[in-house]
């Protein structure tokens, strides 16, 4: 079979994927431009059989040009309250997440979605706080999170200016009350609580400080995903942690339970990230039989199942299991929105070549 983990085809590969994307063009179009000698730049010359780049078509892809970073919604009723918000109207949300319940998973996810369109636009949250609901309170702490690393922005902390940290801790001041204040009006949810451990991140609480809204967490939601997002992310470390700590919670996590297992995914690329060689690791690839099997089962349609996608493919790509990669790019479709494409600026190019990559491990269709 016939693999790019050969670095010199790894990087022909890429390459060419490079010169195409700079031409406004998919691979397959820009190669048909391209002369047998001025394509023989991008083949390595060796005792293999020269490669080509696959027409990803065949695995039943979409093209490059159909491939956006744009933020994507899966379930379909959250994307419609989502959207109902940003046209002014806060009651389909409002009726999504009464009929969510005790889902906490979806309903932070949700409450997490609605949050963002208000940090954009409070004008409808204000209606929707008017009713004096609990719910309203939890997407007005989320909003203000939301809001405050807006003004942060995703840059690295050096490259954040000192006004926007000003306007960062401000913002989150008012979130830490705002979030606190939805506790109290929903006493069992664990919702405003994992608002609170994105505070705690943020303002960058010490360890202690940071373990008691933990505790407030778990007790609501052993096993609530959303809130492990969030204090993985405490545990980092670019945050308040180390890779030993990041990863000995991912460990502790996954030994909960499967819709856990894909922190250890995420772990391993924050390591990569930052230098340390994690891919390919033995924690990583027992992470990955127990993810894999998660994300084809019962909880396929559970809000983090796409993020863990994205993460696996990666993983399985970089481990040689192109087959199954592919299977994943299969169901990602164009969808290149989870931050482990985004870490270098360019997250389209980075779906664009793993999935590459993918198909020229995989057997063919």
């Amino acid at each position: 079979m016939l693999s790019l983990f050969n670095s010199k085809r790894r990087k022909a590969a890429v390459a060419l994927v490079k010169a195409a994307r700079a031409r406004g063009t998919s691979v397959k179009d820009y190669a048909k431009t391209l002369s047998p000698a001025e394509l023989a730049q991008y083949v390595p010359q060796d005792d293999k059989p020269k490669a080509e780049m696959p027409d990803v078509a065949l695995w039943g892809l979409p093209p490059d040009e159909e491939v956006t970073a744009a933020k994507f919604i899966a379930d379909a009723r959250l994307a419609e309250a989502v959207a109902a918000y940003r046209a002014g109207d806060w009651q389909p949300g409002a009726a999504l997440l009464a009929d969510l319940g005790t889902d906490w998973d979806r309903r932070t996810h949700a409450v997490q979605q609605l949050g963002d369109a208000a940090a954009d636009d409070d004008g409808p949250l204000k209606a929707w706080q008017a009713s004096g609901t609990a719910d309203a309170a939890a997407v007005h702490a989320q909003g203000l999170v939301a809001l405050a690393w807006q003004i942060r922005s995703s840059a690295t902390a050096e490259h954040v200016s000192r006004e926007q940290w000003a306007g960062f801790f401000r913002v989150l001041d008012d979130a830490e009350a705002a979030a606190h204040t939805a506790a109290e009006a929903a006493p069992a949810d664990p919702t405003p609580w994992a608002t609170l451990l994105t505070v705690a991140r943020g303002r960058q609480y010490e360890n202690d400080a940071f373990h008691a809204v933990w505790a407030e967490l778990v007790a609501r939601g052993p096993l609530h995903r959303p809130g492990h997002e969030q204090a993985l992310q405490y545990w980092c470390a670019k945050w308040s942690g180390s890779h030993e700590r990041m990863f000995a919670f991912a460990d502790e996590a996954a030994a909960k339970a499967p819709k856990l297992a894909g922190l250890t995914l995420v772990a391993a690329h924050e390591a990569e990230d930052k230098g340390v060689e994690a891919w390919r690791s033995d924690r990583t690839k027992r992470a990955l039989d127990v993810v894999v099997p998660w994300l084809a089962g019962e909880d396929r349609d559970h809000p983090a199942n796409l993020r863990d996608r994205a993460y696996a493919a990666k993983a399985l790509v970089v481990n040689g299991r192109c087959d199954e990669a592919v299977e994943q790019f299969k169901v990602l479709g164009e969808h290149a929105d989870a931050l482990v494409w985004a870490y270098d600026g360019k997250p389209v190019f980075e779906f664009v070549k793993t999935r590459y990559l993918a198909c020229h491990g995989a057997t063919r269709p």
